[in-house]
């Protein structure tokens, strides 16, 4: 069957689900939001712990990358992000989903040629390198006081 460019063009436009642009820009701006403001709750409840300006803002990276990767493996992320759109990969838990998401998916195929090359493949080398060495520097920092 042929098919002209413009033919396909109209049918495409007339199959393609119709999104709602105003309420998705609104649930992204209050899903993204709201990680926004429980990132601020965290990092008050650091500062009310005892921690200074800086290490509460590093625990507080931290700790929504660890949520975000924990949410991720239980399923949740994936329900937020399906509401939420671009508000969910915008802030910091959203990288942290992307590598997650796939190293979840892939764990069947065993460590190396599952977890570790997915998400070196899928969330690029430079995301998994830098949560990697932020880590490593925070334990270190940690261990110095």
């Amino acid at each position: 069957m042929q098919i002209s460019n413009c033919a396909y063009q109209q049918l495409a436009d007339r199959l393609a689900p119709k999104s709602n642009t105003p309420v998705n820009c609104l649930k992204a701006f209050s899903i993204g939001g709201g990680i926004c403001v429980l990132g601020q709750a965290i990092k008050n409840l650091y500062l009310t712990l005892g921690a200074d300006q800086e290490p509460a803002a590093l625990l507080t990276s931290v700790t929504l990358v660890f949520l975000s990767a924990l949410l991720t493996g239980l399923g949740v992320y994936d329900d937020l992000a399906r509401h939420g759109g671009a508000g969910t990969l915008v802030p910091i838990t959203g990288f942290a989903n992307a590598v997650a998401a796939p190293a979840i998916e892939f764990q069947t195929e065993g460590w190396i040629t599952g977890l570790a090359v997915k998400m070196f493949t899928i969330a690029g080398p430079v995301i998994v390198y830098g949560t990697a060495a932020a880590m490593v520097y925070g334990v270190i920092f940690w261990l110095i006081g």
